[in-house]
């Protein structure tokens, strides 16, 4: 009889140690995809001088890589916590657009533009149906980054 409970408990350990071990390699894989999305969009960001509404060639240029590298990019893997600080989510990513001030607070403004940049943030997602049931409001790995400052026209 104790072989056979020592054997049981050789097993459980084996099986958590995988468990372990391939959830390590999937948050790693996931985190890798997010990394790069988010570095993506801050480059478009970038290149697009901050233009990146809905529906325009900026946003469509960053589906498609995000369709490129299997990055979820619908509402249910768009970090949820950062809306209520004013960032602007659509199809999973976020965000903000900030204003560059001076000292005393005032906005750097010269010659018809002002200075601007934007804070980025992605999501890190792992769909494995057991662990979602079980946590689905586990939402707290983000991946977040600023671009350069870039001039933007003032109207």
């Amino acid at each position: 009889m104790q072989d056979a409970i020592g054997g049981l408990v050789n097993l459980v350990i084996i099986v958590v140690f995988l468990v372990i071990v391939s959830g390590y390699l999937a948050f790693n894989v996931n985190y890798t995809k997010a990394f790069k999305v988010k570095n993506k969009i801050i480059s478009t960001f970038e290149s697009y001088e901050g233009n990146c509404g809905s529906t325009t060639a900026c946003e469509k240029k960053i589906i498609e890589y995000m369709n490129q590298i299997g990055y979820a990019h619908d509402d249910r893997h768009t970090p949820s916590n950062l809306e209520k600080d004013d960032y602007s989510c659509s199809g999973g990513y976020c965000y903000k657009k900030v204003i560059v001030t001076d000292e005393s607070g005032k906005d750097v403004i010269g010659e018809g533009y002002q200075k601007v940049y934007y804070k980025v943030a992605t999501q890190i997602t792992i769909d494995i149906p057991i662990i979602n049931n079980i946590m689905s409001n586990l939402r707290v790995f983000q991946v977040s980054g600023d671009t350069k400052v870039i001039k933007e026209r003032t109207n």
